[in-house]
C-alpha cells in the first residue's frame, strides 16, 4: 500500500471505531463483528483488518468492549494490484468533445473510484450495525436497543459525554482528578438536572408547542400571498413607476408559471423543485455515461480503421531466410509504419474486447445509436433544467418573504414584551 501512495501526506486506509455490546459474550460478539464486516465491508470489496479490545474497569465503572477496523481506500484490480482511488471524467460539449477553461487546460471532475468514502455509506454502516445488534437482542429477548442516530436527531434533550481515554481512567482511579473526568461529572450532574426539570414542566412544554403551532399555522401566508409580499417589498424600495410596474409584470409571470405547471401551494414548490432537482441529476448522469462510452468507441473505431490500413504494410515484410537485405531494407523503409501497426494492435488487445474478431461495423452502429440518445437526452434536459432555474428562484422569493414576516412578527413580539 505504501508503494502504491508515495506523497508523504497521502491518506492510506479508514479507520473505524465500533462498540460492542457487555449483553453478549465475547464469543458471541466476535462473530457479530465477523458477520458486520463480512455483510458491510467483505461485500463491497474491501479488505478488513479488525482487532477486539476488552479495557479492564479496576474502578468498577461498566466496560467498554469493542472493536477496531482498518481498510485500504484504494480498491484492487483482478490481477491483485492497487486500483486508483479516483478517476478524472472530462467535462464535454454538446457534441462529446472536451471543454477547456481560459488557460486551455481541459476542464474535469475527479470521481471517486468507490462509495467507500461517502457520509451516505457511512450512514448506511452506522445503522447496520444498529440493525445487526438490536435483531440479536431482539433475539436473546432482551428490550435494550442501540440507536445509530445522535441525541439531536433522536430528539433526545441530553448532553453527551466526551471520551476520557485510558490514561484519564488510570488517573481517576488513583483519585486524582482531572480536567476531562471533572467534565463529564458536571455533564451527568447536568443531564440528570435536566430530565428532573423536564418532567415538571412537561404540561407547559406541551401548551406551548400547541399555542406556537396554531400561531404558525394562522400566519403562515400561502403561496400567492408570500410572492405578493415579496413583490410588494421590492415595490417600497422601487424609485420609479417604471420600477413598480416591471415588478408587476414579473408578479404576474412567475404566478402563470405556476399555475401552468399546477403548483398552487409552498409544499408543492418544494416537492417539484426536488423532484425536478433529482430528474436533472439523473440525466446529467445518463448523459455523462453515454459521452464516457461513445469516446471509448470512437477510439476503437479510429484505431481498427489504423489496424485495416497498416495491415498490409505488415503482412508484405519479406519472410527471413536468403533475402536478409530486402528485408531489412523494406522494414527501413516502412518503419514508422511498422511501429504504429504493433502499437494499434497493442491497444486493441488491451482494449478488454470479447473474443478477437473486430466488429468496427457493429461499433459504429453502436455510437451512432448512443449519440441519438446523447442528443435526445441533452434536448430533454434543456427545458427540464431552465424550469428548475425558474422554480429555484420562485422559491427564494417565495422563503425570502417567509422569512421576511417571521422576522417583522419577531420583533412586534419583542416590542410588546418590553
Amino acid at each position: 500500500m505504501e508503494k502504491a501512495e508515495p506523497h508523504p501526506k497521502a491518506q492510506l486506509a479508514y479507520s473505524f471505531d465500533i462498540a460492542l455490546q457487555n449483553e453478549f459474550s465475547l464469543e458471541e460478539n466476535i462473530a457479530l463483528a465477523r458477520q458486520f464486516l463480512l455483510e458491510q465491508f467483505v461485500s463491497r470489496g474491501m479488505i478488513c483488518d479488525f482487532a477486539v479490545h476488552l479495557p479492564g474497569k479496576e474502578d468498577g465503572g461498566i466496560p467498554n468492549p469493542h472493536f477496531h477496523v482498518m481498510c485500504p481506500i484504494r480498491p484492487l484490480k483482478e490481477n491483485g494490484e492497487w486500483d486508483a482511488k479516483q478517476h478524472r471524467v472530462y467535462v464535454l460539449d454538446e457534441n462529446g468533445n472536451r471543454v477547456r477553461d481560459e488557460a486551455g487546460n481541459y476542464v474535469f471532475n475527479a470521481v471517486p473510484t468507490t462509495d467507500w468514502g461517502r457520509p451516505k455509506t457511512l450512514e448506511e454502516w452506522r445503522r447496520a450495525w444498529a440493525d445487526l445488534c438490536n435483531a440479536r437482542f431482539e433475539e436473546k429477548g432482551l428490550l435494550c436497543c442501540v440507536d445509530h442516530r445522535s441525541y439531536e436527531r433522536q430528539g433526545v434533550e441530553q448532553l453527551p459525554t466526551v471520551h476520557e481515554g485510558p490514561a484519564v481512567r488510570q488517573m481517576e482511579v488513583r483519585s486524582i482528578r482531572t480536567d476531562k473526568g471533572d467534565l463529564n461529572r458536571w455533564i451527568k450532574a447536568t443531564n440528570d438536572m435536566l430530565r428532573s426539570v423536564k418532567t415538571k414542566i412537561a404540561g407547559l412544554l406541551e401548551w406551548l408547542a400547541e399555542i406556537k403551532e396554531k400561531l404558525s399555522a394562522a400566519q403562515t401566508p400561502d403561496l400567492a400571498q408570500a410572492l405578493a409580499q415579496y413583490y410588494s417589498a421590492r415595490n417600497a424600495g422601487a424609485y420609479s413607476q417604471k420600477a413598480k410596474v416591471g415588478n408587476l409584470k414579473r408578479y404576474t409571470e412567475d404566478f402563470s408559471f405556476l399555475e401552468s405547471k399546477g403548483i398552487f401551494s409552498i409544499d408543492q414548490l418544494h416537492e417539484f423543485v426536488s423532484a425536478m432537482s433529482n430528474q436533472v441529476f439523473d440525466l446529467n448522469d445518463s448523459i455523462k455515461a453515454k459521452s464516457a462510452q461513445m469516446k471509448k468507441l470512437k477510439d476503437l473505431i479510429r484505431l481498427a480503421e489504423d489496424y485495416t490500413r497498416l495491415k498490409p504494410i505488415v503482412d508484405a515484410i519479406p519472410a527471413k531466410g536468403g533475402f536478409g537485405k530486402k528485408r531489412e531494407k523494406y522494414q527501413a523503409e516502412h518503419d514508422s509504419e511498422i511501429r504504429q501497426f504493433y502499437v494499434v494492435k497493442r491497444k486493441l488487445d488491451n482494449a478488454g474486447l470479447p473474443g478477437k474478431k473486430l466488429t468496427p461495423k457493429q461499433w459504429q452502429a453502436e455510437l451512432e445509436r448512443l449519440m441519438e440518445q446523447y442528443a435526445a437526452e441533452t434536448a430533454e434536459l434543456k427545458p427540464v433544467y431552465a424550469d428548475l432555474k425558474k422554480l429555484r428562484d420562485i422559491q427564494y422569493k417565495v422563503d425570502t418573504a417567509i422569512h421576511d414576516q417571521q422576522r417583522q412578527q419577531q420583533t412586534r413580539k419583542h416590542q410588546t414584551e418590553l
